[in-house]
């Protein structure tokens, strides 16, 4: 297929970049076109996805806005595998995974003891001003009331 002039071919700039850089942690595609959003019955669920590579293993993450898991959650599972089974082949990986979620290794033991944790009530949060335009907004236009929490657990972020 022919793009020119078109916007950009995500599929192949990710193509190329898991060729030339798999360690690339922003092998992103996107299934949104903002200014087509208006022109939709309704937008994408899936809203994009991101792949990695490891030990010779390509998996893609997929990102959703929403997930009907009557109908739409089985459709993008099949189709992103397909994708990623596409990908994997023309790239000489094997394949992954397809990831809804992650957790990394060194957070393992950690999160283990929070889900011991009994849970508690959620908080309320109260705006105690009447704003129409978002930019308007300061700290204490907020209230946060009921909130118990359980003391924290320190984990370091990613980077």
């Amino acid at each position: 297929s022919d793009y020119s002039n078109q916007g950009v071919d995500q599929l192949q700039k990710v193509i190329e970049t898991i060729k030339t850089n798999p360690d690339d942690r922003r092998i992103i595609m996107c299934a949104w076109n903002p200014k087509d959003i208006s022109l939709m019955a309704l937008p994408p669920c899936h809203a994009l996805c991101q792949f990695y590579v490891l030990n010779g293993e390509l998996s893609c993450q997929l990102y959703q806005r929403s997930g009907d898991m009557g109908l739409g959650v089985p459709f993008n599972i099949a189709s992103y595998s397909l994708l990623t089974y596409m990908i994997a082949h023309v790239t000489g990986l094997k394949v992954g995974y397809l990831i809804i979620l992650f957790v990394f290794l060194y957070t393992v033991s950690l999160l283990l003891f929070q889900l011991q944790r009994e849970p508690r009530p959620f908080p309320k949060l109260r705006i105690l001003r009447d704003i129409k335009d978002i930019s308007d907004f300061k700290a204490e236009d907020f209230q946060i009331e009921d909130y118990n929490p359980h003391p924290p657990i320190k984990m370091e972020m990613a980077v």
